[in-house]
Parts: C-alpha cells; sequence; structure tokens
C-alpha cells in the first residue's frame, strides 16, 4: 500500500507542480494556469506577486488574462496603474488602444495610439518595446512611424532601413519598401549585395508580379535621370537576371561596358556565365564573343575563349548530332585555342572537351588519346585533375574496345580516391564495364554498394544499373537476353550506330515480353537522336511512356521528348505537356526542378 501511495505522489507531483513556500513556485504555478487557459486561477496567485514586485512579467500575465475573461475594467485599471509607475513604458498605450479597439471605441485606440508616439524618444529599448507591441497588435503603419520618427529625432534617413523594409514588405506595401533600398543604395552604394540578397528573397516569396513591375519601374526611372550612375546600370542587370530576362541584362551589360571600359567586362563576363547556368547558350556565346573581340590582350580574353568553347561543346552535347562541317569547325576553333592559349592547369577542361569531340563525335581516338596524355604531363596538375582525366583515358580505352586498359585505369582511379566521389565515379564506370562483359554478379554487388553513395547522380545512376540486371535474371537463372542487350549496349556506346541498331531490334523481335523491352526502346531512341533523326526518336519515346510510363525509364522519357520537342521539332506546346507530366506523374524525379523552370518559361512565351 506505501509503494502504491509513492507512486501515485510522485505522479502528482510530475502532472501538477506542487504549491510549496518561496515565490519561484507561485511563479510556476501562476504560468501553469495561464497556460492551461485557466485564468482565473492564474490572476489569482499572479495579482498579490504583481503588487509586491512591479514586475513586468506578471503584469503581462494579469493584462492577458483579464483580456482573455473580457474584463475590459479591470485591464484598464491596471494599464493606467503601472503608467503612473512606469511613465516610459509606451508599450502600455498600445495596451489600453487594444482595450478601446475590443470595445469598439476608435477615438480612444488613434488617442492612445498618438500619444505613444508623441512621447516617443530615441531610446532603442523603448523603440524596440513599442514596436513590437503595434506589431503584434496588427498596427504595422503605427510600427513603420516609429521607425520614422526614430530617423527624425536622429537625423538619419538609413536608421532602421531593413525594419522599415521588412514591415513595408510583409504588408504589401512593395512601392515603399523598394524607396527603402534604392534610397539606402543611393547614399550607400557600397551596400549593393545586402540589398541584392534582400530583394532577392522578397521577390522570391511574392506571389503575384506587383513588386517585380514596381522595381523595374523604380530602376528605370533612376537610370532615366542618373543615365551615367553605376549603381543603377548595375542593379537593372542584377534585376533583368533575377527576372531570366537574359537578352535585356546582356544589352545592358555591354551598355555598362562601353561607358566605363576600366571595368574590363567583368558585367559581361558574369552576365554569360549565368545565361550559361541557365543553358541560355545564344546570349552566353553572344557576351564571350564581345570580349574576344577586345583583342588577345584584353585581361578576360583567355577565360572568354575557354568559356566559349565550352559553350559550344554544351551545345553539341545537347543537340545530340552535328554535321561533318560543323565538326571540322569546331574542332578547328579547338586547336586553335589550344594552340593560342598553351597546354597548361587553366586549358584542361578545354583539353578534355577536345578530345571528347575528337573521339565520340569525329571517331578519331587516336587524335582524342594523345590530347588525354599530353593533359596528364601538364606540370603541377592537381591530383584530382589528374584523376578526371584518366577516367576519361579510362572510357576511351573502353571506346576503343580495349577493354582491360579501360579496366586499369578506373582501378588506379579508384584505388587513388577511395573516399572521394571521383573515386565512385571509378567504381562505378569499372561496375558498367563488368556488365558489358557479362560478369553480371560481380557488377551487381560493385552497384550495391554504390546505392548508398553520398552523390545522388551516382547513387541513381549505380541503382539503375543494379536494376536492370535484378529484373532480367530469368526464370532458368541466366541471362541470355541481358547478354544480348549488354552487347548492343557496347555497340551504342562504341557509337557503332547502325550495328546497335540491328542488335537491339533483333532483341525486340525475339520476344513479345520481357522486362528488358522497356530499355531497348530507350536505347533505340538514343541511337536516333545521335543520327539526327528526332521525329522518329521521339515516336520511339512516345511508346515508351504509353507502354512503360510508370516504370524507371518514364521520367527519363519524358525529359528526352520534351527536350526535343522544345529544342529540335518545335513543338513547345507538346515540350510543356511533357513537362508538366514530370511534375504530376513523377514529383521525385531527379527532373523535377529543371522541368519546373522549363515549363515556367514556355508557359510565359
Amino acid at each position: 500500500m506505501s509503494r502504491l501511495c509513492g507512486i501515485a505522489l510522485v505522479a502528482i507531483a510530475v502532472l501538477v507542480p506542487v504549491v510549496v513556500n518561496g515565490q519561484g513556485s507561485k511563479e510556476q504555478l501562476a504560468q501553469y494556469h495561464f497556460n492551461n487557459g485557466e485564468f482565473r486561477q492564474a490572476i489569482e496567485i499572479a495579482e498579490p506577486l504583481y503588487k509586491k514586485t512591479n514586475n513586468k512579467y506578471y503584469y503581462q500575465m494579469l493584462y492577458r488574462s483579464y483580456m482573455a475573461l473580457e474584463n475590459y475594467k479591470e485591464a484598464e485599471r491596471l494599464v493606467e496603474g503601472r503608467m503612473k509607475k512606469a511613465p516610459s513604458e509606451l508599450y502600455l498605450y498600445v495596451d489600453l488602444g487594444k482595450i478601446a479597439a475590443v470595445k469598439k471605441d476608435a477615438k480612444k485606440k488613434q488617442k492612445a495610439y498618438d500619444e505613444a508616439l508623441g512621447k516617443m524618444k530615441y531610446d532603442q529599448r523603448q523603440i524596440t518595446e513599442l514596436v513590437d507591441a503595434f506589431v503584434a497588435a496588427n498596427e504595422y503603419d503605427y510600427a513603420a512611424r516609429c521607425y520614422l520618427k526614430a530617423r527624425e529625432l536622429t537625423k538619419n534617413k538609413f536608421l532602421y532601413f531593413n525594419e522599415l523594409a521588412s514591415i513595408y514588405g510583409a504588408t504589401g506595401n512593395y512601392e515603399a519598401m523598394t524607396k527603402e533600398y534604392l534610397d539606402l543604395l543611393e547614399g550607400s552604394p557600397g551596400s549593393m549585395n545586402s540589398v541584392q540578397v534582400s530583394l532577392q528573397r522578397n521577390l522570391s516569396q511574392a506571389t503575384g508580379t506587383e513588386l517585380a513591375d514596381g522595381l523595374r519601374r523604380a530602376l528605370v526611372s533612376k537610370i532615366q535621370k542618373e543615365p551615367s550612375n553605376q549603381t543603377w546600370l548595375q542593379m537593372m542587370i542584377w534585376f533583368s537576371l533575377q527576372e531570366k530576362d537574359f537578352e535585356f541584362a546582356m544589352t545592358q551589360a555591354k551598355a555598362v561596358d562601353a561607358r566605363f571600359p576600366e571595368n574590363g567586362g567583368e558585367l559581361v563576363l558574369k552576365v554569360s556565365d549565368i545565361a550559361k547556368a541557365n543553358e541560355n547558350y545564344e546570349v552566353a556565346e553572344q557576351g564571350y564573343n564581345h570580349l574576344l573581340k577586345k583583342g588577345t590582350e584584353g585581361p578576360l580574353y583567355p577565360t572568354a575563349l575557354v568559356c566559349l568553347l565550352n559553350v559550344k561543346w554544351l551545345k553539341v552535347d545537347r543537340n545530340y548530332s552535328m554535321t561533318p562541317k560543323e565538326y571540322k569547325s569546331l574542332k578547328a576553333d579547338y586547336e586553335k585555342a589550344i594552340t593560342s592559349l598553351g597546354k597548361t592547369v587553366e586549358t584542361v577542361q578545354l583539353m578534355r572537351n577536345y578530345a571528347q569531340l575528337t573521339a565520340y563525335y569525329g571517331n578519331e581516338v587516336q587524335t582524342a588519346a594523345d590530347i588525354l596524355y599530353d593533359a596528364l604531363e601538364i606540370p603541377k596538375l592537381p591530383a584530382s585533375q589528374a584523376s578526371e582525366v584518366k577516367l576519361e583515358l579510362g572510357d576511351l580505352m573502353l571506346f576503343a574496345g580495349e577493354i582491360w586498359d579501360a579496366s586499369l585505369l578506373y582501378m588506379q582511379v579508384e584505388k587513388a580516391n577511395k573516399n572521394d566521389m571521383i573515386g565512385a565515379q571509378a567504381k562505378l564506370r569499372n561496375a558498367r564495364l563488368s556488365y558489358f562483359t557479362n560478369e553480371f554478379e560481380w557488377a551487381k554487388s560493385q552497384l550495391e554498394v554504390l546505392r548508398s553513395a553520398t552523390s545522388k547522380l551516382i547513387a541513381n545512376d549505380a541503382m539503375e544499373l543494379s536494376l536492370l540486371i535484378s529484373d532480367n535474371l530469368e526464370d532458368d537463372s541466366t541471362y541470355t537476353m541481358l547478354e544480348l542487350y549488354a552487347a548492343a549496349d557496347l555497340l551504342l556506346y562504341r557509337n557503332m550506330l547502325d550495328s546497335a541498331w540491328n542488335a537491339f531490334d533483333n532483341i525486340e523481335h525475339r520476344t513479345l515480353s520481357h522486362p528488358i523491352l522497356d530499355d531497348v526502346l530507350m536505347q533505340k531512341a538514343k541511337i536516333r537522336l545521335k543520327q539526327g533523326r528526332y521525329s522518329e526518336a521521339d515516336e520511339l519515346l512516345q511508346k515508351l511512356i504509353n507502354f512503360y510510363g510508370d516504370g524507371l525509364l518514364g521520367d527519363d522519357a519524358l525529359m528526352m521528348s520534351a527536350e526535343l520537342n522544345e529544342n529540335h521539332l518545335g513543338n513547345k506546346k507538346r515540350a510543356k505537356e511533357q513537362y508538366e507530366k514530370i511534375l504530376l506523374e513523377h514529383p521525385t524525379s531527379l527532373y523535377t526542378e529543371q522541368s519546373r523552370k522549363r515549363y515556367d518559361k514556355l508557359k510565359k512565351e
């Protein structure tokens, strides 16, 4: 029995604070009742404590309790009593105004608020308390007026600009918010970065176009009044980039470069880089060419040349195919650039792109191998870059059919980068090589390890290949169809397109039903893409979507189809529909963010 009593006492002690001697425990009990909505009990305990200490904490508890109980007479008596004892606590006028507001006495409320504002001095603590009180009462206009009066008192027109801008932004007064930021920039151009960060946050959170439209009008007005003011020109370029209006941003950047040549074209380079990152290759090319026209002595000439060729390579890579004439022209551009800039650490990426171009588009394997070996001989080449070059050299060996040499290079890179992402890349490539050579069980064991890789892209690629192997184990525990598929896949990797097509076609005709058929359709579509037969490629992708749309390759097929229609077939409507399907039917896809951006862009056109 005594044991049960002990347990009961412990439970009570945990659930309800025990009243013992001492102010601390009474405070806890008052807070306990207040938190549980037991306002009368809270008042009963807090009232004598307040009379004894005049503590603000007990005042607030009593005020809120009276207001919750709608005992406005006692609430008013409490506020007025504290006003006499603490006349500098101006938030009390807001508390008084709130009582008047619930009693629907608008004149008394306004009088209380105006009186608080009239008594305000430049005291940071007092101002903070008063502003917090107005914000809590949803009186944002009065909160803003507090900050504005502080400016009057100190004659500092930039005081509290962040706080004021935040209030204006929260209430949708974008015109006033924009004015705050631009006024600050006018007096302090060095604050541009912080202003841009704040505006970017507001632009991303705004639901309509009111803020963007207002900011554009304000900047245009500033530029018209001060056409030589770099601050407004740079802000307009920044704003245009936020709005993805790369054409206008580039026009402005070039204008700034012409007017202020001493800047060396830094703005043009910045706009070009951002356009490239957003896959607007035409604007990026335009900017890099502008910098190249300044001549080889220009400080940005080497950077612009490397970037321009990188853009040209990205366009080729995106377009899937190129004519012999286009190949010859681009190859010449690369050779000229490498001769001009030399083979250095800074031009390694240029050399790698040149190797990919000559090998995979020109079938000049030896030329590609030579340039990669040259890259490895560059003095003081960082180990990470050397590993990347070796990976590409391994890919090249595999492309040439030198299986053992490729595997050796992959193993070297993996061993030298065991805990790095590039090591995981090498392991993935070696697993793929094992798959090509029909060592499926070994490949699968390596891929299982990689499925937990830090890089989402590596983990996803490993999962796809692992599932390809697992899903195609046949009833008799053999991989007959997968062996045929892997052989065809290797032909495709080696760019032997006609042979690969026939091999995949043969698989498709051998069976009417097999898990590997969706993969066969995907690879056939890729072959047609490489051959520039885009309509046929889109038909194959649509067939895959129709029959296997809910499978692993569904989102890949939709993305490829969308890009085909947007970039090659000129069917923007169909492209938009395919992007939308990714968003609706594959919300966890790796392509979701990219699809959303492109869908929004097409929707505006």
